[in-house]
């Protein structure tokens, strides 16, 4: 059993959790959100889950906003009052770090019990024997999908074998002012071309001077929904990139180009400034002037309830998708962070699955985290806390059901560990651009030729 930490074991077998993120400027949760949790207790009070006779102390790695970190809590109090010889001590990373974090954990055999783990990462995290196994389980019962999608199960596979558990269903959403468009007269419309999004971002720029934030240091989610427009749905081969020339690249490009040269991009300054890529700190809601203001970022569904809690008083956030040259080939629908365990956990490693299908089935945990990490995957769970939801949540599961899945296609294969290094370079020419240094044309150009040697080298 993993050793604990001597102040962690003083709390009596209780559940810990870290901070993570940060709150609005009073700390304090909305109305709506106090009385949205005071529902759930209510509800949770006669239903609960029965007790069992595990004896483990876990702990749980994930990244996330506040709401996140309160919610996650809650449901980890529950499990443990439940089951009094059951410790989960949670660790919240920001998603800059967290993979860091990852690999100094694996490379001193002390990865945490639980995880949660990334669709894009998954068969890395497996190909480098981070995860456990979870088929077994299901064959003796501790662990049950028949509620969930056997699509949404089959992305938690490698090579047929099951080793994560979907929490949740998300999509890509842009995420922007509605106050600011609603006062300047300007509509957002779903599925939004890129020529329209530009005039849009120009029309703002010139009327308000508030800027666009475009996805920075977000190649590995943006620059593989760009190419999907082009048919592109797997970027990467073996030892090579699967584009057959540099202009493929381009459209993903210009985007930074054009925004520079026309001067409503937010640029590299604004970004040196912030601690970190949280909601907290996205210049939609953290800002000083309108040069470092943007009218929209670019984010996930089930973080619509974290910005809205960022967002200045009176501001309020409204949601469509990213913009694409064929926004119908660009959507997909995404697991959100899917639930692991880790090859670290043990002789814990059974109490381990037992959280996690908890977390995946288990009612009272649901009414408490209410689909922060997305649309639960089990269906009976979804249907079930749906009247609880508020009405950020309502707003994500129409915004899924009604706008993103008619118009989607099939989710690209997860990527291989080469890509990393591939996505970084992407990230530092788009910094090249906003200080002037190149052209998309030549960005697009340097990536083809060094992502294939890249690839060349990793293969």
């Amino acid at each position: 059993m993993k050793k604990i930490l001597a102040l962690i074991l003083s709390a009596a077998m209780a559940c810990g959790l870290t901070a993570c993120g940060r709150e609005t400027a009073s700390g304090e949760m909305s109305s709506e959100q106090e009385e949205q949790s005071d529902t759930s207790s209510a509800r949770i009070n006669t239903a609960v889950d029965e007790p069992g006779d595990d004896v483990a102390d876990l702990t749980f790695m994930w990244w996330g906003s506040t709401v996140r970190g309160e919610r996650t809590q809650a449901a980890f109090d529950l499990y443990c009052s439940n089951n009094p010889g059951v410790a989960i001590t949670s660790e919240c990373v920001e998603w800059s770090e967290y993979w860091n974090q990852l690999k100094t954990k694996v490379d001193s055999d002390s990865l945490p019990d639980i995880m949660q783990i990334d669709y894009s990462f998954l068969e890395r995290s497996v190909n480098n024997d981070m995860l456990v196994e979870l088929t077994p389980y299901l064959a003796d019962g501790t662990l049950d999908l028949s509620g969930v999608d056997p699509g949404l199960i089959s992305a938690g596979s490698v090579n047929g074998k099951i080793y994560a558990i979907c929490g949740g269903v998300n999509v890509p959403a842009l995420m922007y002012n509605k106050s600011l468009t609603d006062e300047l007269g300007i509509e957002i419309r779903d599925n939004m071309t890129l020529e329209e999004f530009y005039g849009i971002a120009k029309d703002i720029y010139e009327k308000s001077g508030v800027k666009t934030d475009m996805p920075y240091g977000m190649a590995y989610n943006y620059l593989p929904y760009i190419l999907r427009a082009q048919d592109i749905t797997k970027m990467f081969n073996s030892d090579s990139l699967n584009v057959k020339s540099a202009e493929t690249f381009q459209e993903y490009f210009d985007s930074y180009e054009i925004g520079r040269n026309e001067g409503w991009i937010i640029g590299n300054d604004v970004h040196a400034n912030l601690t970190d890529v949280s909601i907290e700190q996205s210049p939609l809601v953290y800002y000083t002037t309108p040069e470092t203001q943007s009218w929209c970022g670019f984010f996930w569904s089930n973080q619509l309830t974290a910005m809205t809690k960022a967002a200045p008083e009176n501001m309020e956030i409204g949601i469509t998708t990213w913009p694409s040259s064929e926004p119908e080939k660009s959507d997909f629908l995404k697991p959100a962070q899917f639930f692991a365990v880790s090859t670290d956990a043990g002789e814990d490693e059974a109490a381990a699955v037992r959280v996690v299908n908890y977390l995946l089935n288990s009612k009272p945990a649901n009414e408490l985290m209410l689909g922060e990490r997305g649309v639960p995957a089990s269906t009976a769970i979804a249907d079930a806390i749906s009247p609880l939801m508020d009405q950020n949540g309502q707003k994500v599961t129409n915004f899924i059901n009604n706008v993103v899945t008619p118009s989607s296609s099939n989710i690209s294969p997860s990527d291989p560990m080469a890509a990393t290094e591939v996505y970084n370079c992407a990230d530092e020419l788009i910094r090249r651009i906003l200080d002037g240094e190149l052209t998309a044309a030549e960005a697009a150009q340097e990536l083809f030729e060094r992502g294939n040697q890249m690839m060349k080298g990793n293969g």
